[in-house]
């Protein structure tokens, strides 16, 4: 089966849809055929989203801070009045805060949690119910290979992305219990050419940093496929096995 084959007429939420990975995948789901719903808390950024992508399929662009739960109910239930009932959520957004524990303070704790693993569970959560009335639906998490194995100066990030790999774990086998067809999938990257990790020192330097449209390539496939997993590169399914080891 083609990927258009599989996406057309899906309805798909992205979040972090504005720049980076969630603008590549919100121009690759349109055109896939499905419909898009593009939230973001970067107005200008999403107006000039929906100016380049006007024309390429139904694109509703959403404000959405999602550090706010009120703000994303809303934005949840604006999407299925816009692009139709949400059949494909990818909790894409994403932040880093690359400095050493100790000089961490309270507000890039709680802002880190809160963008990384809270937003998604409550996004899922405001949409999961509607997924399950309707017999279908996919929960696409976007981690990090940094939530598999834990990086130097990335703490809260690194604990934020492992909560999001035993969100997914956890949602899929709860969802397999109860007898529900949702399916999951989750996403490790290593690296990606954003910006968000300049600087940052990596566990893996002989690893190379993953271009966002290969990313964003293998990441709608993956969805296409209903994969349960996809880590990037290849190298990253080393990890598994190295999580027996003692760490440092």
């Amino acid at each position: 089966m083609s990927i258009r084959s599989e996406l057309n007429g899906k309805n798909v939420l992205v979040t972090g849809a504005a720049s980076g990975i969630g603008r590549a995948l919100t121009e690759r789901f349109l055109d896939a055929g499905a419909a898009v719903a593009a939230l973001d808390i970067d107005e200008p950024g999403l107006e000039r989203l929906a100016r380049d992508l006007s024309g390429r399929g139904r694109l509703a662009v959403i404000r959405c801070d999602l550090t706010n739960p009120e703000d994303i109910v809303t934005a949840a239930a604006e999407a299925d009045s816009t692009v139709g009932p949400v059949d494909i959520l990818v909790n894409n957004a994403g932040i880093v805060t690359g400095d050493h524990f100790v000089d961490l303070d309270d507000a890039d704790l709680v802002r880190t949690f809160e963008v990384n693993i809270l937003a998604p569970m409550r996004m899922t959560r405001a949409l999961l119910p509607g997924m399950i009335q309707r017999g279908s639906g996919h929960i696409v998490t976007i981690a990090s290979a940094g939530g598999l194995i834990a990086t130097a100066r990335l703490s809260a990030y690194s604990a934020s992305k492992f909560a999001a790999v035993g969100f997914d774990e956890a949602l899929r086998v709860e969802m397999k219990e109860a007898g529900h067809p949702i399916r999951t999938t989750l996403v490790c990257p290593y690296f990606i050419d954003t910006g968000m990790f300049a600087g940052v020192r990596s566990w893996f330097p002989l690893l190379p940093v993953l271009s966002t449209d290969r990313v964003a390539d293998r990441i709608v496939r993956a969805v296409a496929r209903k994969r349960r997993r996809l880590l990037m590169p290849w190298l990253v399914y080393l990890v598994f096995p190295l999580r027996l080891l003692p760490v440092g």
